[in-house]
């Protein structure tokens, strides 16, 4: 009789097969050509518009600034998949997957920057006064598809609880008892508390905190990997080349429709940044903007930082270090990797990621469960229900062994992009209008504030 584990295993592996990935990545390249490779062009301005106050715009109707907005998406996704789903692909589909996950990125910016843009453009107002959107608002208002938008967020609110509550809270209370000999309980106990404190105050709350720790642990793993590079300079050039010419290897590209090595580095890719899974855009929706386009070019940026940055610093060091083939395992590979350049400091720093990213992990999700929920239960209560049990669950996970979790979190998470990739295709129209209008309102704005500097 086969296994619940097995089960799961085999509907995983099912749901993330080739069709899902082509589907992912098809839509991406889709986009991009229609959007006129907007995520690249236009990436200057995005990351002006991200990070500076100039660009905020105080008058326009939203909960949090273009950068809350930024680094609530960016503590949901920049995570464990940044530190162990990196090894992963590197185990199981060679140095080349770093290559894939680089290509995945690129065209997964204008699968972000059109989710941003339409969760923006059919966002509402709810009772309290709070922006609502996503998906879920996107499939019903402007798709005319109520089922869709059901669908997704009935996979949304249960798949929260997997792979952004208890499988995070697992992350950081191993971490911390392997690496520091901290109890799970009492991990459990803190984390809990922590976690209330600061979801309990709602998305207004969720921003302020996420817009000082998510930088702060981001350039503290960047600022890790960088100073074994530095130090090691000499081996860095090898280990990009290895990254390439792996990516085109005979015995990579032969492993199957896709290729081993593609499939794991697009597969993991998806899992890192989250383009297309319909999750960030839940974020984007509370953003204080003027136009869709400007926070969707905001929103992109976050696939930049996330897998052109923070998962390069892990593959490039994984490969520098070479012991992917030794049989180490996951996040373990990761530690040993920097270990290997930096001693026992290594471990730390990848420890430490490890529990500062499960937890970004854990207040993000947390806004995109609770989101999902409420437009299904369209209530207060069912908010505050969502977030006492959000804050329970934190708990249970720390001391829980979780690996039916993992593979349930997988397929729940598959199932909440089929819905959302049938609206961006759908509404890939609205998305082109969009961009026309922003852009060319961007370069008014560009052409005035030169003629103000001329004029000064």
């Amino acid at each position: 009789m086969i296994s619940v584990v097995d089960f799961l295993e085999k509907v995983s592996g099912f749901v993330w097969g080739p069709p899902l990935l082509v589907l992912i990545v098809g839509t991406g390249i889709y986009l991009t050509f229609r959007l006129g490779f907007v995520q690249i062009l236009a990436l200057p301005t995005a990351l002006v518009n991200a990070f500076s106050r100039k660009k905020q715009d105080k008058h326009s109707e939203g909960d949090i600034t273009h950068y809350q907005a930024l680094t609530t998406a960016m503590a949901a996704t920049i995570g464990t998949g940044n530190i162990v789903g990196v090894a992963t692909a590197v185990i199981a589909g060679g140095p080349g997957a770093v290559f894939w996950m680089w290509v995945m990125a690129i065209f997964g910016m204008a699968t972000k920057y059109a989710e941003a843009v339409l969760a923006v453009k059919y966002r509402v107002k709810n009772s309290k006064g709070e922006m609502a959107g996503g998906p879920m608002y996107y499939l019903e208002r402007g798709l005319n598809a109520k089922w869709l938008a059901v669908l997704f967020a009935v996979f949304g609110s249960i798949a929260a609880f997997g792979i952004g509550n208890m499988v995070q809270a697992n992350s950081v209370s191993a971490a911390a008892e392997n690496s520091f000999n901290i109890p799970t309980w009492v991990t459990g106990v803190i984390l809990t508390g922590i976690t209330a404190l600061v979801i309990l105050g709602g998305i207004k709350s969720i921003g302020r905190v996420t817009a000082f720790f998510v930088p702060i642990m981001a350039v503290f793993y960047v600022f890790g990997g960088l100073i074994i590079m530095a130090l090691n300079y000499d081996i860095v050039p090898a280990a990009i080349n290895v990254i390439l010419t792996d990516a085109f290897t005979a015995s990579a590209v032969g492993g199957g429709i896709l290729g081993t090595v593609i499939r794991y580095g697009i597969a993991r890719g998806i899992f890192s940044n989250e383009a297309g899974l319909g999750s960030a855009p839940i974020a984007a929706a509370a953003a204080k903007t003027d136009y869709p386009g400007r926070q969707g070019l905001v929103s992109m940026t976050q696939v930049f930082i996330d897998t052109i940055i923070v998962c390069s610093i892990t593959g490039i060091t994984i490969v520098m270090a070479d012991l992917h083939q030794t049989g180490i395992a996951g996040g373990a590979l990761t530690g040993e990797s920097f270990s290997a350049f930096l001693g026992t400091p290594g471990l730390y720093i990848v420890s430490i990621a490890t529990i500062l990213f499960a937890y970004s992990t854990l207040i993000g999700w947390s806004y995109y469960g609770e989101k999902c929920f409420n437009y299904l239960f369209k209530s207060p209560k069912a908010v505050v229900f969502y977030r006492s049990i959000w804050v329970l669950v934190v708990f249970v996970g720390a001391v829980t062994v979780i690996d039916v979790v993992w593979l349930f979190s997988d397929i729940f998470n598959a199932l909440m992009a089929i819905p959302n990739l049938i609206g961006l295709l759908g509404l890939s129209g609205v998305v082109a209008y969009e961009t026309k209008r922003f852009l060319k309102v961007a370069k008014e704005e560009k052409a005035t504030e030169k003629q103000a500097k001329r004029a000064s």
